[in-house]
C-alpha cells in the first residue's frame, strides 16, 4: 500500500452509469475514489454488484452516464474515442478472466503486440522487452510456443506480462483468477501484488471471491451499483 502523499493515478468522482430502455438500469451509482501510485485495490461484490462496470468506467472501456474520472490528473470526460483509445494503450494495462491470447502468434509475440501498435520502440527493442517481461515471470522457455502449448496459470501470467508491455500507470484486472483452480488463483493475486508493492505500480482488480480479496490492502465493497464500504485490511 502507498504512502498516502503519493500522487494519485487514478480518480473518479460521483460516477453513474446507467443503461437506458423500458426501465432505466443503473449499472454504477454515485461512485468516488480515489488511486495512489503504488496501491493495490480490490473491488469486491456479488455478481451484478457493479464492480466490472465500474472497472471499464475507470479503465476508459466505456463512458459514464454521469461524473468524471481523472487519470494522472487528466480530465478524460473532454477526449473523444481516438484520443481514449491511444491514451488507453499508452498508460492502462488490462488482464481479464480469459486471457485473450491470439491463438496464432506465439506467446513473445503477444507479449510485443501492445508495444508495436503504440509504435514508440524499435523493433529489436520490442523483442528485447518483451522476453525480458516474460523472463520476469518465468516464462523464459515458452516464449516461442502458442498459447494452446500454456496452461491456464501460464496463459495468465504471459497476460499480465502483455498488460504491462507498455509501463503503464495503472493495471486494472477484472476477474483474473476466475477461471483458475485455487493455487494458480493465489499464484495470480501475489503476482499482482508484488507489482504494486515491490515494483511501485498502481494495481486495480476486481474479484468475487473472498479468498482472493484477503492479499489486497484496500477492499472496496460494491452492492447495487454503490460502495458499501471501503476498508483497509492490512
Amino acid at each position: 500500500m502507498s504512502e498516502s502523499g503519493a500522487e494519485i493515478i487514478v480518480e473518479a468522482e460521483h460516477l453513474t452509469r446507467q443503461l437506458a430502455g423500458e426501465v432505466t438500469a443503473t449499472l454504477v451509482s454515485d461512485a468516488s475514489m480515489a488511486i495512489r501510485r503504488g496501491e493495490f485495490v480490490a473491488i469486491t461484490g456479488a455478481s451484478g454488484s457493479g464492480k466490472s462496470s465500474l472497472l471499464y468506467l475507470l479503465g476508459l472501456l466505456d463512458r459514464p452516464t454521469g461524473g468524471t474520472v481523472r487519470l494522472h490528473g487528466l480530465d478524460t470526460a473532454a477526449l473523444d474515442d481516438d484520443e481514449r483509445a491511444t491514451l488507453r494503450l499508452a498508460e492502462l494495462g488490462y488482464v481479464f478472466q480469459f486471457h485473450f491470447l491470439l491463438p496464432e502468434f506465439t506467446v513473445a509475440e503477444n507479449v510485443m503486440l501492445p508495444m508495436q501498435r503504440l509504435g514508440r520502440l524499435p523493433d529489436d527493442e520490442i523483442e528485447a522487452r518483451a522476453l525480458d517481461l516474460l523472463a520476469n515471470f518465468g516464462l523464459a522457455d515458452q516464449a516461442r510456443k502458442l498459447p494452446r502449448q500454456l496452461s491456464g496459470g501460464q496463459s495468465q501470467r504471459v497476460a499480465i506480462a502483455r498488460a504491462l508491455a507498455n509501463a503503464p500507470l495503472l493495471i486494472l484486472a477484472d476477474e483474473p483468477t476466475g477461471n483458475l483452480d485455487s493455487t494458480n488463483a493465489a499464484v495470480i493475486a501475489t503476482l499482482l501484488r508484488s507489482l504494486a508493492l515491490d515494483h511501485g505500480k498502481t494495481v486495480i482488480m476486481v474479484s468475487h471471491d473472498p479468498k482472493t480479496v484477503e492479499v489486497f490492502p484496500i477492499v472496496h465493497a460494491m452492492r447495487d451499483g454503490r460502495f458499501v464500504n471501503a476498508a483497509a485490511v492490512a
